[in-house]
């Protein structure tokens, strides 16, 4: 019964108000953006957006680790992709300013893609070395001011909950500007929306997300482009649910 009453719930209410939230958010960082603080607006209203959209779905949220960062350190997040309310959860809960490493395809969702572009947001873009050289020197000059950057190095959601394969741009960009990277494991997103085809409700489900100790760099090069990865790798799968744990293919990859 409760099952029906949250599924009528997130119809009624959850749907019509993510929408709304979205377009609202949208607006604030378009406007935000052109006439105030770039950066203030290009964070504070998806940080808001994440709060309310996890609230509105009832969702409890619990944080791990915040005494392991520095107020005004630069990070490289690196987050395990479990589903879309990893999106709410970093931006709700990690409590940083700090741009997406995203999909250049995101570009074109309606409202979402707007606002991304707008607060600067940086698009991975794979078509040819000079697109490729643009992605690391938009994150470079963002991790220079002072900003983090969070990246999915999956580059894709999760078909089961495992973890796929870690690629190596966000570690060989930590390299380069000899920053640490921050291992962040998200729980809970794929109990909550499975990736399916097609229209799927919620299912009400606890999320946390641990923050991880900051893996400094030890010398420069592939070696530690190499060793930071495996030490985030592993660090992000130590705090995964056990039924989760263990390495799976992700096809998506």
């Amino acid at each position: 019964m409760l099952k029906i009453l949250y599924r009528i719930y997130q119809f009624i209410v959850c749907l019509p108000g993510i929408v709304l939230m979205t377009m609202i958010t949208a607006l604030e960082v378009g406007i935000g953006t052109t006439i105030g603080n770039g950066h203030f607006w290009g964070y504070m209203p998806g940080h808001i957006w994440g709060k309310i959209i996890l609230k509105m779905f009832l969702i409890p949220v619990k944080v791990e680790g915040r005494e392991h960062l520095e107020k005004n350190q630069s990070y490289v997040f690196v987050a395990n992709h479990q589903g879309s309310f990893d999106i709410f959860l970093i931006y709700g809960h990690l409590n940083r300013n700090f741009k997406w490493m995203m999909k250049q395809a995101l570009r074109k969702v309606p409202f979402l893609g707007y606002a991304c572009e707008k607060s600067h947001q940086i698009f991975v873009d794979k078509r040819g070395p000079s697109k490729i050289r643009k992605t690391y020197n938009d994150a470079r000059e963002i991790l220079k001011e002072g900003y983090s950057v969070t990246v999915f190095p999956e580059g894709a959601r999760s078909f089961t909950g495992h973890m796929g394969v870690f690629r190596k741009g966000a570690f060989a960009l930590a390299d380069e500007l000899q920053l640490p990277v921050v291992p962040l494991t998200i729980n809970g997103s794929f109990d909550i929306l499975p990736r399916m085809k097609g229209f799927n409700f919620v299912n009400w489900h606890p999320m946390t997300l641990t923050i991880h100790e900051p893996i400094y760099p030890v010398g420069q090069g592939p070696e530690n482009v190499e060793a930071t990865l495996r030490q985030a790798y592993d660090s992000v799968m130590s705090a995964l649910a056990p039924k989760y744990q263990g390495f799976v293919e992700n096809p998506d990859q």
